[in-house]
């Protein structure tokens, strides 16, 4: 079964003025947030980072009324039988 995918963007700043993007994701079972794929480069603003980070988060979304899935058991779902 298909379940959505814990998956976010943040912007961190190494060094002052100095942006990056990291996309990360935490598996349903807790485990902690996990970097899943950053920035190659810095960017100048925040908001550069962020929206161009946004746009990486996006590319693991295959449909956007749906969100980001992911195959597999869902633990959060109803026990069946």
């Amino acid at each position: 079964m298909d379940h959505l995918r814990r998956i976010s963007v943040f912007v961190d700043e190494p060094d002052p003025g100095v942006f990056h993007w990291v996309v990360i994701q935490c598996d349903n079972d807790g485990t902690p947030w996990e970097d899943v794929d950053a920035s190659p480069g810095s960017f100048p603003t925040w908001k550069e980072a962020w929206d161009a980070g946004v746009v990486a988060l996006m590319s693991y979304v295959d449909d956007p009324s749906t969100g980001p899935r992911v195959s597999g058991e869902d633990e959060d779902a109803d026990p069946v039988g």
